[in-house]
């Protein structure tokens, strides 16, 4: 039976879902806590007492089998790792954001993006729609958006929740108000910095 995960064990896991979602790809099929230690940067005693809390997943001397921990960590932290995520608005921000790798093998991936002008916005990684086409070009099953338009906020935001996202991560700095159900994530890169330096400066008031 699984016992109870400690928190800080979570934090642990979509670490080496990373890694062995990426060695998955590669073709390995088996690994040996030494090896994934070196992929994450993790002690293989922290790695197999991690791994122990979840149940006997291994052999000694033969290693754990990579799909098969890809699906429990998947199920542990009950998130759907193949997420097919749209972007909405693609200006500067947008096109950093569809550069931005460090998801690669986790969460899933941007599928296709969304502009109210696609014809001056350039070439980018994935497929460009007009915002109005939304309905028309939504990928199958996706359900989140990161939303990164600068203008008519809340209209955008009705017309997503319409068509069904459930969850924005959202990028606007602009307020607006969603249904209970629609789950919604504000980065705020300004108040992350004021965070930081408060915590700098409370560091030196107490040296």
């Amino acid at each position: 039976m699984t016992r109870s995960v400690p928190k800080v064990t979570l934090q642990r896991y979509p670490i080496y879902l990373k890694a062995l979602r990426k060695l998955k790809q590669l073709g390995v099929k088996k690994i040996m806590s030494s090896e994934l230690a070196k992929y994450v940067d993790i002690l293989p005693t922290t790695i197999r007492r991690d791994f122990s809390l979840i149940g006997r997943l291994g052999k000694q001397g033969y290693g754990y089998d990579v799909d098969e921990l890809i699906e429990i960590f998947s199920n542990q932290l009950n998130i759907d790792f193949d997420e097919r995520i749209v972007l909405i608005g693609v200006g500067n921000l947008g096109k950093a954001l569809l550069k931005y790798n460090n998801w690669d093998h986790v969460l899933g991936e941007v599928t296709c993006a969304f502009d109210k002008d696609p014809d001056n916005i350039g070439d980018i990684n994935v497929p460009l729609y007009n915002i109005n086409d939304f309905a028309k070009y939504k990928p199958q099953g996706c359900r989140i958006a990161i939303l990164c338009v600068s203008e008519n906020v809340q209209e955008t935001v009705n017309m997503l929740v319409e068509n069904g996202i459930k969850g924005i991560v959202d990028l606007t700095h602009e307020h607006f108000v969603v249904p209970e159900d629609v789950h919604v994530r504000y980065v705020d890169i300004v108040s992350s910095i004021i965070e930081v330096v408060f915590e700098v400066n409370e560091d030196d008031r107490k040296r």
